[in-house]
């Protein structure tokens, strides 16, 4: 009686490992799943269409070490807001979209980044490269993120000017000389993208002092 309690036991006990190393297999593959699509490049829709490809890594940055296009955007409460604005202060220029995933989850990151070097000049400029999404879509979607840094409207032009844009989300950290310190594009880890902050923020010859400061939020 007490073998056969035993062998049960046994049984009993192999089951449930099992069925414990199963469900454990599945939730690996399910996080690794959504971290691998939190990684993946976004390709944008009608530059994907025109050249047929599925993937645009290791593409070699044009813009690094030179001076970044200059531009002047409207921000979503309709002011003008230019990257000569931030002269003498480093900026994180970053094209997203709507649509795109990966964008979505670096923002809140920027946000954070922003707030924690804002004592060193540092400044976000969110370029929503999106051109079928209205503005109220774009704000709803940025407000969703938490990001109070300066979302503005492209205009077609600024896109062509930093390099045509094959893969969102892209980003330029430009220093305090407005030269292309780093260049990357899609999403890279929270670590990495602070690791390019403080590579901007440290290049430079000097500080100086911004021509116009523009409001957190673009007011």
């Amino acid at each position: 009686m007490k073998r056969s309690a035993l062998f049960l036991g046994l049984i009993v006990v192999g089951i449930s490992m099992l069925l414990w190393a199963g469900w454990h297999n599945l939730r690996e593959r399910k996080l690794a799943m959504q971290r691998a699509q939190q990684n993946r490049v976004e390709l944008i829709p009608d530059k994907a269409a025109q050249s047929g490809q599925s993937t645009v890594e290791g593409e070699e940055p044009q813009l690094r070490g030179k001076a970044a296009p200059g531009f002047a955007l409207t921000s979503l409460e309709g002011k003008k807001v230019s990257l000569s604005d931030y002269k003498g202060r480093p900026v994180l220029v970053n094209f997203w979209a709507t649509w795109c995933g990966p964008c979505k989850v670096e923002m809140p990151w920027f946000e954070e980044f922003r707030k924690q070097y804002a004592g060193q000049g540092f400044e976000i400029l969110g370029l929503a490269d999106d051109v079928d999404a209205g503005k109220d879509v774009i704000a709803k979607v940025a407000h969703k993120t938490g990001v109070s840094y300066p979302i503005l409207l492209t205009d077609g032009k600024v896109q062509t000017a930093y390099g045509g844009l094959e893969v969102l989300p892209m980003s330029f950290y430009v220093d305090k000389n407005g030269l292309v310190v780093e260049v990357t594009a899609g999403l890279g880890t929270k670590d990495e993208i602070e690791a390019n902050i403080k590579k901007t923020i440290a290049s430079g010859s000097s500080a100086g002092t911004p021509a116009k400061q523009v409001a957190a939020g673009g007011q």
